[in-house]
């Protein structure tokens, strides 16, 4: 029976997202008051293994403060209901560059430490194109909208976070075609080096050309008449 029970096992470790954490520095400020904090993180991603090009994928994120180095509220300045925002940036992959996870916080205690989310929090994006990238832990806020952030935290140990790996199989968005050789013609700028006199010349280039082949005219008619008077005096 445990020979049994392990095989199953290993089959779900092979096929779960992977999860490593990852010690993360943010430069935390309060917009109200303009404080700043040094904050630490611990950072568990788990980045998924059956992503599809065309379907919503989601990258968790669950963090824990390092002791000593918790975010804390300030005494005044914030407002109920703040909400955490996290990011993840993606590397590598055309058109996928970010994902963002929005949670509810515990009630904001003056001057104790704002709690993170017990449980992951999804970071949802949707890949277009397939392609092999990597995840990184980004920024995280926290406010009562995306826009409306009271306190928001920037990495500042960006050179050591941990990148892992992404892959989108599948095939991606199709491309519009070219514009047709005549299209091009059609379309060149007035003023280019090849719009010769053509549609685009505008009302004073086509009198311009007009004139000039009156005057190749009037030259040539004049060639012609003297010719045909030398010819008669002889």
């Amino acid at each position: 029976m445990r020979v049994l029970l392990l095989v199953p096992a290993a089959t779900l470790l092979l096929s779960s997202a992977t999860a490593r954490a990852d010690v993360v520095e943010y430069a935390c400020k309060v917009r109200a008051t303009g404080q700043t904090q040094d904050v630490k993180v611990e950072v568990e991603l788990k980045v998924p293994t059956d992503a599809q090009v065309g379907e919503q994928m989601a990258i968790g994120w669950h963090g824990t403060y390092v002791e000593g180095s918790e975010l804390r509220a300030p005494a005044t300045g914030l407002e109920d209901g703040l909400k955490l925002y996290a990011y993840a940036g993606i590397s590598g992959i055309d058109k996928l560059t970010s994902a963002t996870g929005v949670a509810e916080l515990e009630p904001i205690i003056p001057g104790a430490p704002v709690r993170l989310p017990a449980t992951t929090v999804d970071m949802k994006t949707t890949p277009k194109n397939p392609g092999t990238g990597t995840v990184h832990a980004a920024s995280i806020n926290f406010g009562t909208t995306p826009s409306d952030r009271a306190i928001e935290c920037e990495v500042k140990n960006e050179g050591a976070r941990t990148e892992y790996p992404l892959s989108i199989p599948g095939t991606g968005e199709t491309t519009s075609a070219s514009p047709s050789e005549t299209d091009a013609k059609t379309k060149t700028p007035a003023g280019a080096a090849d719009t010769g006199g053509g549609g685009e010349a505008g009302p004073d280039g086509r009198v311009l050309v007009g004139v000039g082949g009156l005057l190749v005219l009037a030259s040539a008619t004049g060639l012609v008449l003297r010719r045909r008077r030398v010819v008669a005096g002889l």
